[in-house]
């Protein structure tokens, strides 16, 4: 049986994909879960300060009181890396190449880890690959990283390119991202979506608004969010309500003071299909940037799920679905644009269909199936 060790973001934070995989392999296999490692130098934030302070109290919390078992049916044995955030210099690379080694090898040790399987979504880990004996490397890469914001572009660039060389296998969640890849280790993945959750009707949240028409969006309100266009749509559509479900991480004050526009602040991810079902469109407002060019979002397949009319600006991953969506043309009013996904109510089945065999559990069968092909024993 193969053992992983995987290198991804904070295990329990909003739910990306390599989580979503790593959940579905977790009944076959044992999983130590490496927390991130970083993708940027702080700065004297506040922001960055509170950060450094949670990951110094995450790791003095994990690593002095670890638990009994490395994992349960839900979660994977998680550590918190001894190690810091500064990948441009190389002696502090090489520095956390030797503090993480010692610190995984050890839990590798106790656990009794062996036919071990690298699995790396972040490649500021690409210095631990040959760590830990590991028979095969995956680099996992659900992200463009050369077109997110927040990451130090140039070393993590260097980094992705050492990593790609390095592993046995390189899976992308999108055709776009597999391009940058050799072609002959490369294999794209698209995106699953946890169909039962979002296909299975619930009752309405009691802070969702009770009355009117109903638009909505979840997820970080950041930069790629083009809150402009928001507010520019709230105030031609006073008779629709807006709502926003997520932490906002841009200044949102052309939206506060809108009447009809609602902010309903952070909710876990299995409380997302009541809101959602229950909207009469689901919002993709985004900007037209390089990060969204590349971007496959996970709650596009969500909203379809839902069955819920969904708006979008155009994007090539929308664009995989405008037979079933509305998606903005150049020029038009997005306030049209939700009023096209609208009327496209009667479409709900057809939306559900289109993904219902798209599941979390399919794909993380498909990954299984790489690794038993790729000589993964």
């Amino acid at each position: 049986m193969t053992d992983f060790v995987v290198f991804g973001e904070d295990w329990g934070a909003f739910p990306s994909s390599t989580q979503h995989l790593i959940r579905h392999l977790m009944p076959k296999h044992r999983v130590i879960w490496v927390n991130s490692i970083g993708l940027r130098a702080p700065k004297l934030t506040f922001r960055d300060t509170k950060r450094l302070f949670l990951k110094a109290w995450s790791m003095f919390r994990y690593n002095r009181q670890r638990p009994k078992c490395h994992n349960d049916a839900k979660n994977p044995y998680i550590i918190e890396p001894l190690a810091l955030p500064f990948h441009q210099f190389r002696v502090v690379r090489k520095l956390n190449q030797y503090l993480l080694s010692q610190q995984i090898n050890k839990v590798i040790k106790q656990q009794d880890f062996s036919q071990i399987t690298l699995l790396i979504s972040l490649p500021t880990a690409a210095d631990l690959v040959g760590c830990f004996g590991e028979k095969k490397i995956i680099y996992y890469c659900g992200d463009d990283f050369e077109a997110l914001e927040h990451v130090d572009h140039q070393p993590v660039s260097l980094l992705e390119q050492e990593l790609a060389h390095k592993a046995d296998l390189i899976v992308t969640a999108s055709q776009n991202i597999a391009k940058k890849f050799p072609a002959h280790k490369t294999v794209a993945l698209p995106h699953g979506v946890d169909y039962q959750l979002f296909s299975t009707p619930t009752d309405a949240p009691k802070d969702t608004p009770s009355s009117g028409y109903v638009a909505g969006f979840y997820g970080t309100i950041s930069s790629w969010i083009d809150t402009e266009l928001l507010s520019t749509t709230a105030k031609t559509m006073p008779q629709w309500q807006f709502v926003l479900i997520g932490h906002a991480k841009v200044d949102i004050t052309l939206l506060k003071g809108l009447p009809n526009v609602h902010f309903l602040g952070f909710k876990p991810h299995h409380e997302l299909p009541a809101y959602v079902q229950h909207w009469d469109v689901a919002l993709l407002p985004f900007q037209r940037n390089p990060q969204i060019e590349a971007c496959n979002p996970l709650k596009l397949k969500e909203y379809l799920a839902s069955g819920t009319p969904v708006a979008a600006t155009r994007f090539p991953a929308a664009e995989e679905y405008q037979h079933a969506i509305a998606i903005q043309s150049p020029g038009e009013d997005f306030a049209n644009v939700i009023t096209r996904a609208y009327l496209q109510q009667n479409m709900a089945a057809f939306r559900r269909q289109l993904v219902a065999d798209k599941t979390w559990q399919t794909r993380a069968d498909q990954l299984e199936d790489l690794i038993k092909n790729s000589d993964y024993t």
